[in-house]
């Protein structure tokens, strides 16, 4: 597999360690879960390191509210009361699409389904099937994969993965990049044409919400590339660009809920002068 290439047509800033590892266990034959905060790219490099495998990309998007029968399929319910339960009526789900495909099943935010689903794949991970009522039994064509991914478990409506289903995986951790290659991937991701300084500021504004004891959760470099994007708008007003951005993408810590989003800026941009 070649990670360079990969990553160049993929266009992911830094983080070859990070695909040479998803790539060496995709070809071993092995599941992947990405562990990470909001905003590191988790996402990028499953979808980079599958199709540079030459494999499929089937996701699915983690909620509480998620069923089994999504994950796995269901039959077509007018089909059946005119036919009955034939298998050209079953809507295969994305586990089935992704074994009969031999792709790769992205699952985002696992922790965050039911422990009933996670538990479904459980012997497509072992033994590479599923059996499904009235359908039959589907087992996973070559090249077949998981590569799902959490966000840190005190991380709001996230939960904790059952040891049986950690067992399957392989984890690769993941956290924020240095300053340089974010100010890369925010100028890759822009929409506008802000100046350097401008993507400067953004920058260094998003990263030191992460360090600051007051804030539970920072923001991650969606919110600078928010405030860049803003304030290429705005003429260069960075201040009023990041106090549009940054209220929807931190959380305050409890006992320092009081403090203002103008306030934070305000210290951020003095200490960055």
């Amino acid at each position: 597999m070649d990670i360079e290439s990969i990553a160049q047509a993929h266009r992911i800033v830094g983080r070859r360690g990070d695909l040479r590892a998803v790539g060496a266990c995709l070809l071993a034959g092995r599941n992947v879960l990405l562990e990470g905060p909001v905003g590191v790219g988790k996402t990028a490099l499953a979808r980079a390191v599958s199709e540079g495998a030459g494999r499929g990309f089937v996701r699915v998007d983690g909620d509480s509210r998620y069923t089994e029968s999504k994950l796995v399929g269901h039959f077509d319910p007018p089909g059946v009361l005119e036919k009955g339960y034939l298998p050209e009526l079953f809507v295969a789900g994305p586990l089935t699409a992704a074994m009969q495909k031999g792709a790769v099943l992205f699952i985002n935010e696992l922790n965050r389904m039911p422990e009933g689903v996670q538990n479904v794949l459980l012997p497509a991970l072992d033994e590479g099937l599923i059996v499904i009522p009235r359908f039959g039994e589907v087992r996973a064509a070559e090249g077949f994969g998981v590569v799902a991914t959490q966000n840190p478990a005190e991380f709001v409506a996230t939960g904790h993965l059952s040891e049986a289903l950690l067992d399957r995986f392989e984890l690769v951790a993941l956290d924020y990049q240095g300053e340089g290659e974010e100010r890369q991937i925010v100028s890759q991701q822009v929409r506008g044409a802000p100046s350097p300084d401008i993507i400067e500021q953004a920058v260094s504004i998003a990263r030191q919400t992460r360090s600051d004891p007051r804030i539970r959760r920072g923001a991650s470099v969606r919110a600078a590339v928010a405030i860049a994007d803003l304030a290429a708008q705005l003429d260069g007003d960075v201040a009023l660009a990041a106090k549009l951005a940054l209220p929807t993408r931190i959380e305050m810590a409890a006992t320092h809920e009081e403090v203002s989003v103008d306030r934070l800026i305000a210290e951020y941009q003095k200490k960055k002068s």
